[in-house]
């Protein structure tokens, strides 16, 4: 039983480097955006989230360490046109009502052959609805703001299929075909300073 227990005593010990040197940066909501994009008919239907939340635990020697954790608020979707936003918060696609919030929590983080790009996998909740996903996520870098600030930016574009969701509302053409495409490219600009 000693034994073990200096087996567990060393574990926690050869891991408080790794705690220490992490740092806690929250995501500025006034400088992230989450845009998204999809086909209608023969154009295409762009509209964002104005409320974006979450952390991003960055270990600068070790970036393989780091983690990240956001929050986007699916009542705040904007597509600059009412009638379209109060139809995407209904249960046809968003449901806000019943799923306030669209969650991401990453479980592994991978330096790709790209320079300050990252392979960042973890689980996409959308509409109840969980997945694993990886995304690719493109280091920005680090800077002070005018106020003595540290920040630190991120850049994320992907592609989703939001049938996997459960966001499954379509029209058939007359002419053939429907009338939103199924694939939603994503981009998500995250500007995080980090936390006192």
């Amino acid at each position: 039983m000693k034994s073990f227990r200096n087996i567990v005593l060393a574990a926690v010990v050869a891991a408080l480097p790794v705690i220490a040197s992490a740092e806690t940066f929250n995501i500025d909501p006034a400088h992230s955006e989450a845009k998204f994009r999809v086909k209608h008919m023969m154009s295409n239907v762009t509209g964002g989230f104005s409320e974006v939340a979450g952390t991003v635990e960055v270990d600068r020697k070790n970036p393989a360490a780091s983690s990240v954790d956001f929050t986007i608020k699916t009542s705040s979707v904007d597509t600059n046109n009412d009638n379209r936003d109060k139809h995407l918060r209904s249960a046809e696609f968003f449901d806000a009502e019943k799923y306030p919030q669209i969650t991401f929590k990453s479980a592994k983080i991978a330096p790709t052959k790209s320079k300050d790009v990252y392979s960042v996998t973890g689980d996409l909740t959308i509409r109840g609805v969980t997945k694993q996903v990886t995304l690719p996520v493109v280091f920005l870098g680090f800077g002070k703001d005018p106020w003595g600030n540290e920040r630190a930016g991120f850049e994320i574009e992907t592609t989703l299929n939001r049938k996997d969701y459960g966001v499954n509302w379509n029209k058939a053409l007359d002419q053939g075909g429907f009338l939103l495409g199924d694939d939603v490219k994503i981009t998500l600009a995250i500007e995080a300073v980090v936390k006192k």
